[in-house]
């Protein structure tokens, strides 16, 4: 009986591609694994492709829930965001595809695991760490690094490829962006996007919505609920995290939200320039941002701040089944207790503009915050606080001047 190869499936040239390709160098009978984190359209045909590619079998996963409730929604409470820009939208959906593939390698009684990333991206070692964490045994085969038996180098190597063994499907070798899609956004990589100095071609490059400039010239009011830090409502219709996250998507995709243009240190030591589309990201960061303002004091939000940090890079990275991970995110939920209410803004061309923050546990005061004197705050008691507060600056400058004094 041949060994079983459990093969990450996108139904793109170079998944296809590699179906034949394991056959021939290593005698595998091959099962393809599609995981559905919401790229849509995408899946349609695989099956079919899939077996006409000489694969024996073909799961289509629908992840979509698994991937908001449990890896969108920790790195939104986090406020993860890689490098101030990159919210994470490939980096979160490999740890949950990662999962799922060695659950049908031990389903399938499979000896390894095969995917497509190159030797020079971040996703192989997304993929590589979730698999490694949960399925040490199991060997892992990735073609682009093994350039002794992968010996093709362009997508015409690829389909001609293809063609030798028997498989003529309707692939093209035209250059197009190198994308990746899921239900949290959409990347794009190549073409003029390879040289910084280009601005991009976004009429030809956007798939998900416009440009602030292309965006309708009215505004749009948009309210949002939360519970614990979790989005329940938009506009008063109550609804699922994915179903909230896609009518975001519709929002912000149409008033030109969420774009962002960035160079970005990847793990393997280069830097890379792409374009992300997270319009609804976008959305559902700034809003749960805006209600934690109102709600954390501020130890808490310095803290939690160093943390989403140190969540975001966890995750670029590939460490999400790790103990510091777990532990960044056991804290990051103990500060959502009270992260409940209301959030309304406008969606303008581009922005997202505050329109009214309310919670049941605000810590805001307005007789506080209010210039008029109340019976909490006390004008004069702020004389000893600044002396004390201010005591480390003037003995400092006390004996700098001491110093001075005797230099002369």
């Amino acid at each position: 009986m041949k060994e079983k190869v459990v093969l990450a499936y996108s139904g793109g040239l170079d998944t296809t591609a590699i179906i034949p390709w394991l056959k021939e160098h290593f005698d595998y009978e091959v099962i393809c694994c599609c995981i559905d984190c919401g790229q849509g359209s995408e899946l349609d045909g695989l099956e079919e492709r899939a077996k006409l590619s000489g694969a024996s079998k073909l799961y289509i996963e629908d992840l979509v829930d698994d991937f908001c409730d449990n890896y969108i929604i920790p790195c939104v409470q986090a406020g993860a965001v890689y490098e101030n820009k990159y919210l994470l939208g490939t980096s979160m959906a490999r740890p949950a595809i990662a999962k799922r593939l060695v659950e049908i390698a031990r389903k399938e009684g499979a000896t390894a695991i095969c995917h497509g990333a190159t030797g020079k991206g971040n996703d192989q070692i997304r993929f590589e760490l979730g698999i490694k964490a949960l399925a040490p045994d199991l060997k892992i085969i990735a073609p682009w690094r093994m350039t002794d038996i992968w010996t093709m180098q362009s997508r015409e190597d690829e389909i001609e490829y293809c063609h030798q063994h028997g498989i003529h499907l309707p692939f093209s070798a035209d250059n197009s962006y190198s994308r990746d899609r899921n239900l949290w956004h959409i990347s794009h990589e190549g073409l003029e996007l390879e040289d910084p100095a280009s601005e991009p071609n976004y009429d030809h490059l956007l798939v998900l919505g416009v440009t602030p400039k292309n965006a309708p010239d009215q505004g749009e009011y948009v309210t949002m609920t939360f519970e614990k830090g979790i989005p329940t409502s938009v506009n008063g219709e109550k609804m699922k995290v994915s179903d909230i996250i896609r009518k975001l998507n519709d929002l912000g995709g149409k008033h030109g939200i969420g774009i962002v243009d960035i160079v970005e240190n990847r793990v393997v030591g280069m830097k890379s320039r792409g374009v992300y589309e997270t319009p609804g990201g976008t959305i559902l960061m700034e809003a749960h941002q805006q209600l934690e303002e109102l709600v954390l004091d501020r130890a808490t939000m310095e803290t939690k701040k160093d943390m989403g940090n140190k969540m975001a890079q966890i995750v670029y990275e590939g460490k999400w089944f790790t103990p510091l991970r777990e532990a960044v995110q056991a804290f990051v939920e103990s500060t959502q207790q009270y992260v409940t209410g209301e959030v309304r803004f406008q969606l303008y061309k581009g922005n997202i503009i505050k329109a009214g923050t309310t919670s049941p546990y605000s810590l805001y005061s307005e007789s506080l915050a209010s210039f008029t004197t109340g019976d909490l705050y006390d004008h004069h008691d702020a004389d000893g606080f600044i002396t004390l507060f201010g005591l480390p600056l003037k003995v400092r400058a006390m004996k700098m001047a001491e110093v001075e004094k005797n230099k002369n």
